[in-house]
């Protein structure tokens, strides 16, 4: 046995055995499985590349942003959200939730420890986890490999940014942008910019930028379903968790789209044009979330926002459109989201696929084979986290209460080499 006793002996070790599961990853998922493995009792290593928990939050989205679904659908186990919070947080608030959150667990992320490779030994019936420091100290570049008998990969759907290649992007000459760098519209006051996506960062960042005075145009290169936020003053969302406790899905959809009509009208004649299939069928199916409008859709109808087709090619300060339409833009707002990052660094090939997510579809895909999991990958929010990561805590404390008992019963016989943390 040994312990690591403070930061810099840390990361002198080349290897370091954890007492536990590594969890890869301090956004919301990461910390709820931490949070419950705490109520087990079970200790853990998280590994999180930034030098913050929820990077995504703190530092890739724009300040306007607030949490699409009503709070009690976003809240992590064993904590609600804070009482005097509105029912739709805003980013500063989420962000001061989580860290609250961290602080009430006593989470500790390991912080500037990018994972390079994650690999199961079938010898020794142990995971290598090998990272790499991004910190700007004098350790920078260090290298270390956690060994352990359970794998957490917590990071998430949303872990890089989906970069579009289109042709003559690099003849344009304007600012092109991903949306996780966009902050405010302030910065494009009187500008043409040229939004890529139609998902809600697309819609809601086409608001903010007519809100500051910005001329946007919006690309819709797909079909969409656009919801209103609320129904008769209850969050559409929650109204159809409650209507899912009578009603077929196909049913729930064809009310939904019924109410949508008549609060929102006909989207298409605005050139968003619905999928065949319904919201929440495809939301299920395909992952493919709706927009839920906040004010957008209104902004649409009254030209404020325009509504364009797929892009062709750019040129310098223009870009062309499939229809042969010709735009003058002076920037561009990629919208275009994120995908998952664990085939780039998970050595495994059965229980997650090529896309980067598990194999089996929600609510099986938490756990996988010699000691893996996953936890974030449900495509159903906040609320599909906490369920996987209430799940994996669960799993992981009966294994490990059964080993406690029985490395106690072989009186000094220790299967572990351990870590304190």
């Amino acid at each position: 046995m040994f312990c690591i006793h403070d930061h810099e002996d840390y990361l002198s070790r080349r290897n370091v055995w954890v007492n536990g599961p590594v969890i890869v990853g301090a956004g919301p998922s990461g910390l709820a499985v931490g949070a419950c493995l705490k109520e087990q009792g079970v200790p853990f290593v998280v590994l999180e590349r930034a030098d913050c928990i929820a990077s995504l939050w703190q530092k890739r989205t724009y300040d306007r942003l607030k949490l699409h679904l009503p709070k009690q659908f976003c809240q992590l186990p064993k904590l609600p959200f804070p009482e005097d919070f509105p029912e739709y947080p805003t980013k500063k608030q989420f962000i001061q939730y989580l860290e609250s959150y961290a602080k009430k667990f006593e989470i500790n992320p390991r912080f500037n420890e990018c994972v390079q490779s994650a690999k199961y030994d079938e010898t020794s019936g142990l995971w290598r986890v090998k990272t790499v420091s991004t910190s700007n100290s004098s350790s920078g570049g260090a290298e270390v490999e956690y060994i352990c008998w359970q794998l957490v990969v917590a990071t998430g759907e949303n872990a890089e940014c989906v970069m579009p290649e289109i042709e003559g992007m690099s003849e344009f000459g304007g600012d092109i942008v991903h949306v996780s760098n966009y902050k405010s519209g302030e910065d494009y006051r009187g500008k043409k910019v040229l939004v890529v996506g139609c998902g809600n960062s697309g819609m809601e960042v086409s608001l903010d930028l007519c809100s500051h005075n910005a001329q946007p145009s919006m690309v819709v290169r797909n079909s969409v379903h656009v919801l209103p936020r609320d129904i008769l003053g209850k969050s559409t969302f929650e109204l159809a968790v409650l209507l899912m406790k009578w009603l077929p899905l196909c049913l729930i959809d064809k009310l939904l789209l019924i109410m949508a009509w008549f609060i929102l009208g006909n989207t298409e004649k605005y050139g968003l044009k619905r999928p065949a299939m319904g919201p929440l069928l495809l939301k299920n199916t395909e992952g493919k979330t709706p927009v839920l409008d906040i004010g957008t859709l209104q902004k649409i109808k009254s030209g404020d926002i325009k509504v364009v087709p797929e892009i062709k090619r750019f040129s310098r300060g223009r870009v062309e459109l499939v229809n042969g339409q010709n735009l003058e833009v002076d920037s561009v707002v990629l919208a275009t989201g994120y995908r998952s990052n664990v085939p780039s660094w998970l050595q495994e090939s059965e229980f997650f696929s090529n896309n980067g997510f598990p194999k089996s579809p929600f609510p099986n895909g938490w756990k996988g084979n010699s000691g893996l999991y996953a936890v974030g990958f449900t495509r159903r929010g906040l609320s599909g986290t906490s369920s996987d990561a209430m799940r994996i805590a669960q799993d992981i404390g009966k294994i490990w209460k059964e080993e406690t008992k029985q490395t106690k019963k072989r009186m000094g016989s220790h299967r572990r080499c351990i870590s304190q943390f």
